[in-house]
């Protein structure tokens, strides 16, 4: 009995002086192994995560809940029946005049054809108490009937103040007083990784609230060029769930301050599938202070371009090539060109410059210079870092409207009555039609244009017997016409003639 019990201890003692040498040898091992780590150091990209104590409870979403989800309301619109312009139809249809726009071969000329009415939803931010809200350009754009109804179940009818398709805003308004709003927040202060609520009224349900965090800031998606020439994209991406209908709803912080306009989602389906935009608040501020101020958006321009983001090795090396200058790779934007009459090139800005900071923010992608850019207005003063043969250089830069003057853009209520979407026709056009300019009727609209017999296509050369060459000479016509109807005149490019529409502006 003695000697088991004398062999069972030496087994055992053997097993742990065993236990004991496997552990030292193990830790030699690995600590020769361990070449991502010296003297027990942490990387210093942890130092700030160690040395800030961890918070004494998990977040509580309940109190910025509350807060805001009185402040977001449900946008319900309403678009009348109208003729529209056959998807088949790309040039004038030389049949139309025969037949007339009401002929029922419309459809198989390519000529007008009716669209039913259409109704739709989205959400809606309140800004102030009485009644200003904010939202998306696509929620309101074309409607004919707007409602508003807040989570008490009141509704109202809404008017549009003003829009804004390059970066998707829109301010309407309601007529009441005493009502709940939201707060703006920050967002330059946003972090990733940050808690963000988002607000709506999504798949025509009640307002609803979905939690997550900001996953990416600065993105640009590509998806404001649908409806703008000259889109603004700086979004901020959330992994919260957002689905149709919650466009133009608000993005919070756990304080309860808005921090975004809920704009877009990456889907394959159409559906949520993870990935949500929002329009940092930053640049709403500024876009609806100019609608609300002034009636349209003042934008300015520095007058430079540079390359898109995400070029090729080859590519980039063939555009360096052409500057004869050097450059890597994120550290600011590559200044290609310097346009004539632009704020750049008077401050003595020159191609192959680098970008560097912008009033000291770093911009080192397109998205980042566009957010910048755009919570200015023309005559505002920038400070530019840039880097030109290796040396960093100070500019001021006096931003410049798009024609290259800072006078701020008055709004033109015949403009707005006018309604559908113009631009200056391109030199390529112009030449090939013989004209020395023109404005191109790219969308009709819903407004006097898009209800008169004038078709999408349609270059205005004239106003008044007064040519216009560009949007900009176009509208300043139309602030000189002194009655209340002006004659337009043009031509459709490919199509022999000149055509003349009278517009009742009291339409």
């Amino acid at each position: 009995m003695n000697m088991n019990l004398k062999n069972v201890a030496a087994i055992i003692g053997i097993s742990a002086m065993t236990t004991v040498a496997s552990m030292w040898a193990y830790g030699k091992i690995t600590e020769k192994n361990s070449s991502f780590e010296t003297d027990g150091k942490l990387p210093a990209n942890y130092a700030s995560f160690f040395n800030v104590s961890a918070p004494a409870s998990t977040v509580d979403f309940t109190p910025a809940a509350n807060a805001a989800s009185p402040a977001v309301v449900h946008i319900k619109t309403k678009t009348n029946a109208k003729k529209v312009e056959s998807n088949q139809r790309r040039q004038r249809n030389p049949f139309s005049d025969f037949f007339g726009e009401d002929d029922m071969f419309g459809d198989f000329f390519g000529g007008p054809r009716m669209q039913p009415e259409q109704r739709a939803s989205g959400s809606g931010v309140l800004i102030t108490a009485d009644g200003y809200i904010v939202t998306n350009n696509h929620v309101v754009n074309g409607a004919d009937e707007i409602n508003v109804t807040l989570t008490n179940k009141k509704s109202y009818k809404a008017k549009v103040i003003g829009v804004d398709a390059s970066s998707d805003i829109a301010v309407i308004k309601i007529e009441a007083s005493g009502l709940p709003y939201l707060v703006y927040g920050n967002s330059d202060e946003i972090k990733l990784g940050q808690w963000v609520l988002a607000i709506g009224y999504p798949l025509n349900l009640d307002v609803t609230i979905t939690a997550g965090i900001i996953s990416a800031k600065n993105r640009s998606i590509d998806i404001n060029s649908r409806q703008s020439d000259k889109p603004v994209e700086s979004f901020l991406q959330t992994d919260a769930a957002v689905n149709q209908g919650n466009s133009g709803g608000a993005l919070v912080n756990t304080s309860g301050e808005l921090v975004g306009i809920n704009s877009a989602i990456a889907s394959p389906t159409g559906s949520y599938a993870g990935y949500a935009y929002a329009i940092p608040v930053n640049m709403v501020k500024k876009v609806v202070t100019d609608i609300v101020k002034y009636g349209t958006v003042q934008r300015a321009y520095l007058g430079i371009s540079y390359p898109k983001d995400g070029l090729s090795e080859e590519e980039l090396k063939k555009v360096l090539a052409e500057l004869n200058t050097k450059y890597k790779e994120g550290e600011g934007i590559l200044i290609t060109d310097v346009l004539d009459g632009g704020a750049a090139k008077a401050a003595g800005i020159k191609k192959g410059d680098v970008l560097i900071k912008i009033n000291g923010v770093a911009v080192k992608t397109s998205p980042e210079l566009q957010e910048q850019v755009s919570r200015y207005k023309p005559g505002d003063k920038m400070n530019l870092i840039i880097k030109r043969e290796g040396k960093d250089m100070s500019m001021e830069v006096i931003l410049r409207a798009k024609l290259g003057s800072t006078d701020l853009v008055k709004s033109s209520k015949a403009a707005e009555k006018l309604g559908g979407k113009l631009e200056t026709i391109d030199k390529a056009t112009a030449e090939k039609n013989d004209l020395e300019g023109g404005v191109l009727i790219k969308e009709l609209g819903t407004g006097i244009i898009g209800k008169s017999r004038i078709e999408k296509g349609f270059v205005i050369t004239h106003v008044n017997e007064e040519p216009v060459n560009t949007v900009e000479e176009f509208y300043e016509a139309l602030k000189k016409a002194s009655s209340s109807s002006i004659k337009i005149s043009g031509v459709y490019p490919g199509y022999f003639g000149n055509y003349a529409f009278i517009l009742n502006l009291n339409e």
